[in-house]
């Protein structure tokens, strides 16, 4: 992974606005003019280059973003969406109809599985959920109508590893689709490189890093991306689920300091989990010697960026999960808030938010206990001092 630098791929990209800006003009029109009657019928027909027809199908701002986050994840083309559910519905949609199967990780985010589960089967389409760790399960779970198989590089919430190199050898054998969301990862891993499809990405997360913009996007080759803005059967252009210029503008900016922000959280996250677990503390980081996956993941790493900087532990209970949470919170080491990302360390646990969707009796067979707290681990300078103020609130509350 090291001969490709995904940082370099966006710090080489220049945009410049009609007169000359630094950061591109935003096109801030939902509709586009022609010269002739002609380029328009042209363009409703297919993809023209340089022409734009109307915003839901895509705009100049929305094709800066596109065309930095293809380079940086290694694929041909991108399609940003309104938010990263949006990226995931489309993609699936595009991809089966009725009658389709699609074999998917069992721990993915809790609103992936809520559409797998409960809103797919309406048009038809079924899922299969297995442990996407045991390649012989999802082989085995595959049949003649599955067309896609589906999976998180680092899941959430439980931070298993998908194989992605295995996974897309399974996939091309049985003419299926890889599909990867890579959230939890950007920067870390290119799934594409190791024989992904098709890559999502949450942009909510961090590569907008700032917890103010929802954002999606779908990186893949041009033939798909032009699938999905078709005008007579693409899933975006017929969902409409468009970003808003302003929005696309916004998350540019916010992209070009990702490599920054990555070492850090990494830096910060592989800190703690290493003292929290020599504390006694059941704390599960891939970049932890005791992870079932840490030698998998470290060879699929770009190694400037680290691990990531999703960690979670298991402090017992329930109650201690939410007492250790809520002093946390009062003590400024961050907020009982979903999402990830965000300059501050966000906690949760997973199983009564994030993952809410996923029956109980589920939840259990995976092994996600309500004494489990999801960390997204921040950009704090001294993040020993932190370690010492999580400890102190651990400690006041016998979980230490």
């Amino acid at each position: 992974m090291e001969s490709f630098n995904p940082a370099d791929c966006i710090q080489d990209l220049q945009f410049f606005g009609e007169y000359g800006d630094v950061n591109p003009s935003i096109s801030d029109s939902s509709t586009y003019t022609f010269l002739s009657a002609k380029k328009m019928f042209d363009t409703f027909e297919s993809n023209v280059e340089g022409c734009y027809l109307y915003s839901r199908h895509t705009s100049p701002s929305n094709l800066y973003l596109d065309s930095a986050l293809a380079a940086m994840e290694g694929t041909e083309s991108a399609s940003v969406t309104a938010s990263g559910m949006g990226a995931i519905t489309s993609t699936l949609l595009q991809l089966c109809g009725n009658g389709d199967h699609i074999v998917s990780s069992r721990t993915v985010y809790g609103g992936t599985y809520a559409f797998l589960k409960n809103f797919a089967p309406r048009m038809g389409i079924k899922t299969s959920f297995v442990d996407i760790t045991k390649l012989d399960l999802v082989e085995a779970a595959i049949n003649s109508d599955t067309k896609i198989l589906y999976c998180e590089t680092v899941s959430n919430p439980l931070l298993e590893v998908a194989d992605i190199a295995s996974l897309s050898k399974i996939a091309k054998k049985h003419n299926l689709k890889l599909v990867v969301d890579n959230t939890f990862s950007p920067l870390s891993v290119a799934p594409a490189r190791l024989g992904a499809d098709i890559v999502l990405h949450s942009l909510t997360k961090y590569i907008n890093g700032t917890s103010d913009t929802i954002g999606g996007v779908v990186c893949s080759s041009v033939e798909f991306i032009n699938s999905l803005k078709n005008v007579n059967d693409g899933a975006t252009m017929l969902l409409g689920p468009t970003m808003d210029s302003l929005r696309s503008a916004s998350i540019l900016k916010n992209l070009r300091t990702l490599h920054i922000r990555m070492k850090q959280h990494s830096h910060n996250a592989m800190y703690l989990s290493a003292k929290l677990e020599a504390d006694g503390i059941k704390t599960v980081y891939p970049g932890l010697p005791s992870h079932p996956s840490h030698e998998l993941y470290r060879t699929m790493i770009h190694p400037d960026y680290g691990y990531g900087g999703m960690m979670t532990i298991d402090v017992g209970s329930f109650d201690k999960a939410n007492a250790l949470m809520e002093l946390m919170q009062e003590r400024n080491v961050g907020y009982l808030a979903v999402s990830l990302g965000f300059y501050k360390t966000l906690f949760t646990a997973p199983g009564n938010s994030t993952s809410s969707e996923i029956p109980l009796d589920e939840q259990e067979a995976m092994g996600l206990t309500n004494s489990l707290v999801r960390f997204s681990i921040g950009l704090d300078n001294d993040i020993e001092r932190t370690y010492q103020m999580i400890k102190k609130c651990m400690q006041e509350l016998h979980i230490l």
